[in-house]
């Protein structure tokens, strides 16, 4: 897999890297259940979203990743989903996927993401995403890990949390 090698950003670049990732979302007919309240399982495709465009923002983009059918490449897992339901979202409400870096590792990511409607919380989750090739684990590629450090909470400090 060949990327191309990113300058190191400067120190205000790093914080506008570092700040979460704003994804607007529309919820369609497709999208919500009988009562007309989001079905649980769309709220995947929405953090899932905002995930693919937090890494998009870095230069990480996933053709690229996945390059020989992912044979050289490597691919994202979720490895673990911690979610927290607060509030429904309904049809036609425009919500807002927060994505944010909280942990980074040499073979694993942490995510912070929220789901919102006009600064209203509707949903947390914590993810932890694991780099695998072939289907085994292994190191996040060197091009990667450095885009993903310039945004990464230092490991002493707290993890970022999106809203106080």
């Amino acid at each position: 897999m060949k990327m191309r090698a990113a300058a190191e950003p400067t120190g205000a670049e790093r914080a506008r890297l570092a700040e979460p990732k704003h994804l607007a979302v529309r919820v369609y007919y497709e999208d919500t259940d009988f009562s007309g309240n989001v079905y649980h399982a769309s709220y995947l495709r929405f953090l899932e979203r905002g995930r693919t465009e937090f890494l998009r923002a870095l230069g990480i983009e996933h053709s690229r990743i996945f390059e020989n059918g992912g044979s050289a490449g490597c691919h994202f897992v979720v490895r673990a989903m911690g979610i927290e339901f607060l509030r429904p979202a309904r049809m036609d409400d425009t919500l807002s996927v927060d994505t944010c870096l909280n942990g980074l590792g040499g073979a694993s990511i942490e995510m912070r993401q929220e789901i919102s409607r006009g600064g209203e919380i509707l949903l947390t989750a914590n993810v932890k995403i694991a780099i695998v090739t072939g289907g085994k684990a292994r190191r996040i590629p060197a091009e990667v890990f450095e885009k993903l450090k310039a945004v990464a909470p230092a490991p002493h400090q707290e993890k970022y949390l999106l809203k106080s």
